[in-house]
């Protein structure tokens, strides 16, 4: 008797961990499908990723090290998914940086070193999410705890975002080209949306950042997109750190910190 196949579900979950995260794995299916669903089910890995990162940061912040409690979420975070993503961040502003022709950009991302445009991005970034966090922990280890999983599920909706059917990808090969134009529209705005209500159980103003972190990554895929012509893995991995930073940022400014 053949075993029964596994749901179409379980095979983008296995395609979201196994690509997004340092998690051991095993991606039965490696196919156009599985790639939209595995983009539709990324907020999840942002849920698993955030909350062990948000109570590592509660931890230190607890013992009265807010800023020790930052950098230990953000390192977390970083190691977690090989730091992935930070790179796709630099990498992008790099090609954006260089002002060449989309194909000599494009070569630029694909390069291994990182330039003076990636190196002050990476940098800026990681001192925005470090020092906003430092702040909501210093309020309350609770605060600080729910930013980082906001935040990590807001970088993650990003993903869909730049995986809709109306955009192209910038080259043939690649992550990029295997889950560019794979996620419904109408699938990916009830994924947004439902996410930023279940945050808004625990505080309005979650949701509301959550929101925000998803109109800061548009406005970088259109860049994106005009710039290069399409997206990358690269433009993927710089979305999510764009949501994730502008998250931070609206939580830090929030209206409902005294």
């Amino acid at each position: 008797m053949s075993p029964r196949p596994e749901p179409a579900a379980l095979h983008g979950l296995r395609f979201a961990f196994g690509t997004l995260t340092v998690f051991r794995v095993r991606v039965a299916r490696w196919d156009r499908p599985s790639a939209g669903r595995a983009m539709l089910a990324a907020p999840l890995v942002g849920l698993v990723l955030g909350a062990p990162a948000g109570a590592l940061g509660a931890l230190f912040a607890w013992h009265g090290a807010p800023l020790l409690g930052a950098v230990a979420a953000v390192a977390l975070l970083a190691a977690l998914t090989r730091g992935l993503h930070l790179d796709g961040l630099a990498d992008v502003a790099d090609g954006l940086g260089s002002g060449k022709p989309a194909e000599d950009a494009l070569r630029i991302m694909k390069q291994s070193d990182i330039g003076p445009f990636g190196v002050l991005t990476l940098v800026l970034a990681l001192f925005a999410q470090v020092a906003c966090l430092a702040a909501l922990f210093g309020h309350s280890p609770r605060h600080g705890a729910l930013a980082v999983l906001t935040a990590a599920v807001a970088g993650r909706c990003a993903l869909g975002w730049g995986c809709l059917r109306s955009v192209p990808a910038a080259r043939p090969g690649g992550l990029g080209a295997m889950v560019a134009g794979t996620v419904s529209p109408a699938a990916q705005l009830a994924g947004t949306l439902g996410c930023a209500a279940l945050l808004s159980l625990a505080r309005p103003w979650l949701g509301i950042s959550l929101t925000a972190g998803q109109l800061a990554a548009a406005l970088l895929l259109r860049r994106c997109v005009r710039r290069f012509g399409g997206i990358t893995g690269d433009v993927l991995g710089a979305l999510l750190e764009t949501a994730q930073t502008a998250t931070l940022v609206l939580l830090t400014v929030n209206p409902w910190l005294p």
